[in-house]
């Protein structure tokens, strides 16, 4: 694997961390989010949709190559958590108590995997390793939007 892909897929090496290497990509994820929630007053849509398809492009590729490296949905490979984590604040005001709230909103639905979210790691090659964070990403996304719809009420 090439540098700037094992860069990638082990999400600026937080994958590397021996205990929990999930929750280190995902807190890796969240640093960029937070200082662009910090810069910028939020994104429109169509930045998220762009961003979105961008890294889960580039996430299945760098999956696939981790794959081929290290066997299958192998531990160093985190750039799906960075998916999954922007997937669960993508069109949600950018704030720290949001990125919190998805943090562990995103961990324990990658870590209890509702249904579909199982089955879609049966999906091939990376495809598997990114769609099941994807799915989460869905539902804590959802969560969120719930919880904020109640906390306004």
């Amino acid at each position: 694997m090439n540098p700037w892909t094992r860069l990638l897929a082990t999400g600026f090496f937080s994958g590397y961390v021996p205990v929990a290497p999930g929750t280190a990509g995902t807190a890796a994820a969240m640093v960029p989010y937070l200082v662009a929630g910090y810069h910028t007053p939020g994104f429109g849509a169509l930045p998220w949709v762009l961003f979105l398809v961008l890294i889960t492009g580039v996430a299945v590729y760098a999956a696939s190559a981790g794959e081929d490296a290290w066997g299958p949905d192998p531990g160093p490979v985190v750039i799906d958590e960075f998916v999954g984590f922007y997937v669960t604040v993508a069109f949600l005001p950018l704030s720290p108590a949001i990125g919190v709230a998805g943090f562990f909103i995103f961990r324990v639905l990658d870590i209890l995997k509702p249904p579909p979210v199982r089955a879609s790691e049966k999906l091939p090659r990376g495809w598997g390793v990114v769609m099941d964070d994807v799915i989460a990403g869905i539902y804590g996304n959802l969560l969120i939007r719930a919880g904020l719809y109640l906390w306004s009420a």
